[in-house]
């Protein structure tokens, strides 16, 4: 814990302003609005706050100038206030046609209508429509693996098998490897809030299974956000709108599990340099061999150092803001590179300023070791600038919290409730940078509502009202 000394005045004013904006979010009259305002400001907290007070301020003052950090808690505090102001206003704008209804989730939580007949069958029909989609996918999958079902499905039992693996750079029709990986990870997020919300045993069941075999490949795998993906949104549909108990018991489980999750993650952090994952976890269950996991620590919650940095090369002029440019190389990332080879990369300037470059020979590696993140924030600032960025960022998370309000709205159809828990979970990991990367699960996931909505096959299964609800959204 740093020396609570050594931090500036604008330091405090960000922790007041979350204060103020995480109140102002939770008692406005939009309720939709609540939640995943809270979430953004919760993920500015862990990301740049909580930096500070997880990792060495000292240190980081060693490394970068006061001014600089100075800078950037004025920064932090300028998207803070941005946002608060903006997304409100933003709401009202985008969701007009539905401003004055009630947030769907808060109303299954505090008033239950999970066991309702019509929001049972809804998730049947859902339930079996993406079993179809997901059967189709693991064939793929295991076409590519050589069949190799163990390494696919229960790789706690040996070597995990990535069926989308795929180099940094893509090649050829590598994109849709890519979709292959996403599609997956939004399933097993899907069939985890199916299994929370379903009664129908027979529902249950097959979401359950489902969530317990497409699981362990993000689990058993170094990519920690994709576990937050994909076990967080069925882990606390389960614990808030399922569950019917006191708030300590809810309390209680929900402190163990992110206890379990943070050990987990340890042990990742803690055996990945050397081993598989796959192969730490059986090393270890057969030999009882330490892990050194006490020892670990967290790499990557460093958002607000990375701003700090931003700060000092563009103040000695190392780097220059690329007024948009990776934003839009952020947007042009759908597109395969076999269709437009000389598509913009993601990330490789700021790279290069704090120095990852590398041998353009070195085949795959975009002339850099490694990117790095920059942080919602800092993301703003490599774009347009230390006065504007702020302000881009904000707007643009803004308008993510909009959409997420949108499906809430919306969420008398469960699909609409799939989309808007796996949303606000994503919403934490785009604390590292707002990036399709982060929110492609969501993207499908939004695909694959509308192909329900409009397959004539999908929606010959449902009953006349439920289409006609859907037809007025």
């Amino acid at each position: 814990m740093s020396d609570f000394q050594s931090f500036p005045l604008p330091f405090w004013l960000v922790v007041a302003a979350i204060v103020f904006f995480a109140v102002r979010s939770w008692r406005q009259a939009e309720s939709a609005l609540r939640l995943p305002m809270l979430m953004v400001l919760f993920t500015v907290t862990v990301w740049y706050v909580g930096d500070v007070l997880y990792n060495d301020y000292v240190w980081y003052r060693m490394e970068i100038d006061d001014i600089c950090l100075e800078h950037a808690w004025w920064e932090v505090l300028g998207f803070v206030c941005s946002f608060g102001l903006l997304t409100p206003l933003i709401h009202r704008i985008l969701n007009r046609k539905y401003l004055g209804r009630p947030s769907n989730l808060l109303s299954l939580i505090y008033y239950g209508g999970l066991k309702s007949e019509k929001f049972q069958r809804q998730l049947d029909i859902a339930c079996w429509f993406l079993c179809i989609l997901w059967a189709a996918l693991m064939i793929i999958a295991l076409i590519r693996t050589d069949f190799d079902f163990q390494g696919l499905f229960m790789p706690y039992l040996g070597k995990k098998t990535d069926p989308w693996a795929r180099g940094r750079i893509g090649t050829g029709f590598d994109s849709l490897l890519a979709l292959g990986n996403y599609f997956q990870i939004g399933f097993a997020a899907v069939f985890g809030v199916i299994a929370a919300l379903a009664y129908r045993p027979s529902t249950f069941g097959v979401a359950l299974t489902i969530w317990l075999l497409t699981l362990p490949s993000y689990i058993f795998d170094w990519t920690r956000s994709f576990i937050l993906a994909t076990f967080l949104p069925g882990f606390l549909a389960w614990l808030f709108l399922r569950l019917r108990s006191g708030v300590l018991v809810k309390a209680a489980i929900l402190t163990t599990g992110f206890l379990v999750i943070e050990s987990w993650m340890k042990f990742i952090i803690a055996n990945r340099t050397e081993l598989t994952i796959s192969a730490a976890f059986y090393q270890t269950v057969t030999t009882g061999q330490k892990t050194g996991i006490s020892e670990a620590k967290h790499l990557g919650l460093d958002m607000f150092e990375e701003l700090g940095f931003i700060n000092l090369y563009i103040a000695d002029g190392s780097y220059q803001p690329n007024w948009g440019e990776e934003y839009l190389a952020q947007l042009a990332n759908p597109i395969p590179r076999s269709l437009w080879p000389d598509k913009p990369l993601i990330g490789i300037d700021y790279a290069i300023a704090r120095g990852q470059k590398l041998d353009n020979s070195i085949e795959g590696s975009a002339g850099v070791g490694a990117t790095l993140s920059t942080g919602m924030i800092g993301q703003g600032v490599v774009n347009f600038g230390t006065v504007f960025g702020p302000l881009a960022s904000a707007l643009l998370t803004s308008l993510w919290v909009a959409i997420l309000a949108r499906q809430d709205l919306l969420a008398a159809d469960p699909r609409r409730m799939f989309l808007y828990i796996m949303g606000l979970i994503l919403t934490f990991n785009m604390g590292r940078d707002i990036t399709l990367l982060v929110l492609y699960p969501f993207c499908f996931g939004y695909i694959l509502l509308l192909v329900a909505k409009y397959w004539p096959v999908a929606d010959a299964l449902r009953p006349p009202a439920d289409r006609e609800m859907d037809a007025a959204s």
